[in-house]
C-alpha cells in the first residue's frame, strides 16, 4: 500500500521554510555554501540555493556522490556507479548546508562528512533534508527539517522531485 505524502505544492512550501530558517539562523547567506547528495539532494539544494539568492549575492552550491565513501559499499554493487562529485569553491571557513531528501539511519549522512572534510575545513556543517523518516543508528540530527513522518523500519519512502524524476512528490510504500 503506497500513502503519498507530500506533493508539488508541499515540497515548495517545505523549502521554503527550511530557507527562511537557515536565513535566520545565519543572519546573512554571506558565508553560506551548499553541498547537495546526489542526487536529489543536489536538487534540493539548488532550489535552496536559488529561493535565498532572489536579493543577495550568489551563493556557491556543489554536489557529492558518497558511493565510495559508503560503509556498506560491498553489499550495495559489485560494480557501483560512481557519479563523481563537484565542489568548485574553497569550503575553508565556509557555513556549509548539507542537503539530502531523506534521512534515516544516518548513514548517509556520515558517509557525506567525511568526503566534505576530504575537500577542506569548514567553520560548520548544517543539515538540512526534506524527509526526516526517524529509525537513526548513528547520533546524527538534522538542523533543518521539511516534514517529519512515522515509518516503520522496513517501509520504502521514496521520494520524486521533477528535475531528475519528470514527477514530484514524497511516497511512503508499507511493507
Amino acid at each position: 500500500m503506497t500513502q503519498a505524502i507530500m506533493g508539488s505544492a508541499e515540497i515548495k512550501k517545505a523549502l521554503n521554510r527550511i530557507a527562511s530558517e537557515i536565513k535566520k539562523r545565519n543572519k546573512t547567506v554571506e558565508n553560506l555554501a551548499f553541498i547537495g547528495i546526489k542526487r536529489r539532494g543536489a536538487t534540493l539544494a539548488q532550489r535552496l540555493v536559488k529561493i535565498l539568492s532572489k536579493d543577495e549575492k550568489t551563493i556557491p552550491v556543489g554536489a557529492i556522490d558518497i558511493t565510495l565513501y559508503r560503509d556498506d559499499l560491498q553489499l550495495i554493487a559489485e560494480t557501483p556507479i560512481v557519479r563523481g562529485s563537484e565542489i568548485n569553491f574553497d569550503i575553508n571557513d565556509k557555513i556549509m548546508v548539507l542537503v539530502d531528501d531523506v534521512i534515516f539511519t544516518g548513514r548517509t549522512i556520515r558517509a557525506a562528512l567525511t568526503e566534505i572534510l576530504d575537500f577542506g575545513r569548514p567553520k560548520s556543517i548544517q543539515l538540512a533534508v526534506l524527509v526526516d523518516r526517524g529509525h537513526r543508528e548513528l547520533p546524527i540530527a538534522p538542523d533543518y527539517v521539511g516534514k517529519r513522518i512515522k515509518t516503520n523500519k522496513d517501509d520504502l519512502v521514496d521520494i520524486y522531485v521533477e528535475e531528475e524524476d519528470n514527477k514530484e512528490g514524497v511516497y511512503v510504500s508499507r511493507k
